[in-house]
C-alpha cells in the first residue's frame, strides 16, 4: 500500500464524489449563532444541539443578549447538551468579550476566536471554515480524529497534533470540505463501532489501523 501522502489524493476525491455537498451539521443563521453551537456541541451530538438552539436563539438574538443574560437561565435552556453550567459559563463570558473588544461581532482571525473563553482551536476552525470561508485549519473532532488515525495519516495522541499532520498532507484548498466530509463519513459509515468498511468509498486505500472488525457489505 503507497505511503500516507501518497494516498491522500485518491482519499480526498474518493470522499468528494461520496459527500459532494457535505456541510456543518449545525444549525445556523450567522456567525454568532454558529459560534454558541459549537460551543454547546463539546461532549454532545449535533442532532441534540440543533433542539436546543432554536429556543435559544428566539430569545438571545445578539452578542449581547447572551453577554447580560442571567447565568440560571442560560443554564436552564442548555441543560440537555450537558456540562451545561460551564458552557453557560462560557458563552457568557465570550459573548461579554466580544461586546467589549469586537463591537459585538465574531472575529475572523485564529488569534481573536482564541482568546474568547471557552474557543479552543476546533471550536475557531469550524467558525473560520463555516462562517467566514477561511480555510485556517482543519476541525479535527471525534469522527476526524477516529478516522484519520484508521487511514494512517497519524499516530498522534492528541486532535491538535492530529491537526498538525493533517496539515501537512492536506492541500490547504481541501481543509474545510476535508473535515466537513470526514465527519459525515464517520456517521454513516467508518463509525466507533462496527465501521462498515466493505461499503466504505475508501475501503481499497484505507489500512484499517486499529480496526478490529468490519461488518456489512458493498452497496
Amino acid at each position: 500500500m503507497k505511503s500516507a501522502k501518497g494516498r491522500v489524493p485518491q482519499i480526498i476525491e474518493d470522499l468528494r464524489k461520496e459527500y459532494p455537498a457535505a456541510e456543518c451539521a449545525l444549525n445556523h443563521k450567522n456567525p454568532l449563532e454558529l459560534l454558541i453551537a459549537t460551543m454547546l456541541s463539546a461532549q454532545c451530538t449535533d442532532v441534540r444541539v440543533n433542539m436546543v438552539t432554536p429556543d435559544l436563539f428566539k430569545r438571545y438574538t445578539s452578542a449581547s443578549d447572551f453577554a447580560d443574560a442571567s447565568q440560571a437561565d442560560l443554564e436552564t435552556m442548555i441543560r440537555s447538551t450537558g456540562f451545561f453550567r460551564n458552557k453557560a459559563k462560557n458563552i457568557k463570558a465570550a459573548c461579554q468579550r466580544l461586546v467589549t473588544e469586537f463591537q459585538g461581532e465574531v472575529p475572523k482571525t485564529m488569534e481573536e476566536l482564541l482568546s474568547l473563553p471557552g474557543v479552543a482551536r476546533k471550536t475557531a476552525n469550524v467558525v473560520l471554515g463555516t462562517a467566514y470561508g477561511i480555510a485556517s485549519g482543519i476541525v479535527v473532532d471525534t469522527h476526524v480524529f477516529r478516522i484519520a488515525h484508521r487511514l494512517g495519516l497519524t499516530r498522534a495522541k492528541t486532535p491538535e497534533n492530529v491537526e498538525v499532520d493533517l496539515l501537512k498532507l492536506i492541500p490547504q484548498a481541501e481543509w474545510i470540505d476535508f473535515s466537513h466530509r470526514l465527519i459525515h463519513h464517520g456517521r454513516r459509515v467508518c463509525m466507533a463501532r462496527n465501521p462498515q468498511c466493505p461499503r466504505c468509498v475508501v475501503n481499497e486505500v484505507c489500512p484499517k489501523v486499529g480496526v478490529k472488525k468490519a461488518v456489512g457489505s458493498r452497496q
